[in-house]
């Protein structure tokens, strides 16, 4: 497969053909009420960077077409197949009623450590990037297989939600790359 630098990829309009011909890795990522648009556009990166199955963009949050949404994901928006949810909820019992684990990105007294995740997660999977200011709502949290979370070894008390979610996804991966 050809690979498109940046300037490339800002332009580029994929074929069916293209996006059929990616050999996708059996995780799903699910986009919880993301608020900044950055955030968006470097998760689209990140999904395009491991190809991801699919993403889920639930709940109130801006979705493509955006141009603040295509800057900052250089254009893999357009590479990575992607559905909108009208919640995260929703998104959870459709993979899981599929047979897809679900592993959330929290702070929370039912977390387990980033560093157990690769004995514990399956494939397929599917991955929550959570609210910035808001985590994920209880409701999720309670329906999920998982919860993970990495250590806050400083005085802020979370990590910018791209870079937890590509620690998390990456560290799923070490089993099959």
């Amino acid at each position: 497969m050809t690979k498109l630098n940046a300037k490339q990829l800002r332009v580029s309009e994929p074929s069916e053909e293209e996006l059929k011909n990616i050999k996708r890795t059996p995780i799903y990522l699910i986009m919880d009420r993301i608020i900044d648009t950055y955030n968006t556009g470097s998760l689209f990166r990140l999904a395009d960077a491991v190809a991801l199955e699919k993403v889920y963009l639930c709940g109130e949050m801006e979705y493509p077409p955006s141009s603040r949404i295509h800057k900052s994901a250089v254009g893999t928006e357009n590479w990575v197949p992607w559905e909108r949810k009208s919640s995260t909820l929703e998104a959870v019992r459709e993979l899981k009623n599929k047979g897809v684990q679900v592993v959330a990105i929290e702070q929370s007294p039912q977390s387990i450590s980033y560093k157990d995740l690769s004995s514990k997660s399956q494939f397929p999977c599917a991955v929550i990037a959570g609210n910035e200011t808001y985590g994920i709502e209880e409701q999720v949290l309670k329906e999920v297989d998982l919860i993970v979370e990495l250590p806050m070894l400083g005085v802020n008390k979370s990590f910018n939600v791209w870079g937890a979610t590509a620690v998390i996804i990456y560290k799923i991966l070490e089993s099959i790359i």
